[in-house]
């Protein structure tokens, strides 16, 4: 019985590793955007792809750079929270 419940906590421990790395990976690509979001210059065009669709819309810069930086904070919270 006590092998099932070690099976049980080593499976929990994968799959928090797995999450782990794939905050990391996410939190990269977002510092990355904001990044690139915030060194450009202010007349240039920022277009957001909505979920499940290939079309680009037109965005405002700052907003997007707004939403970039919310989203890292929010990421980097859960990872910590793991």
């Amino acid at each position: 019985m006590s092998s099932k419940v070690t099976n049980k906590d080593q499976n929990l421990d994968g799959q928090s590793a797995e999450r782990k790395v794939e905050l990391n990976k996410q939190i990269k690509e977002q510092t990355v955007t904001v990044e690139e979001l915030s060194n450009l210059k202010k007349d240039r065009k920022v277009y957001v792809q909505q979920r499940n669709s290939n079309i680009l819309f037109l965005a405002d810069r700052g907003q997007t750079l707004s939403s970039c930086k919310q989203k890292l904070d929010s990421l980097t919270k859960e990872l910590q929270d793991i």
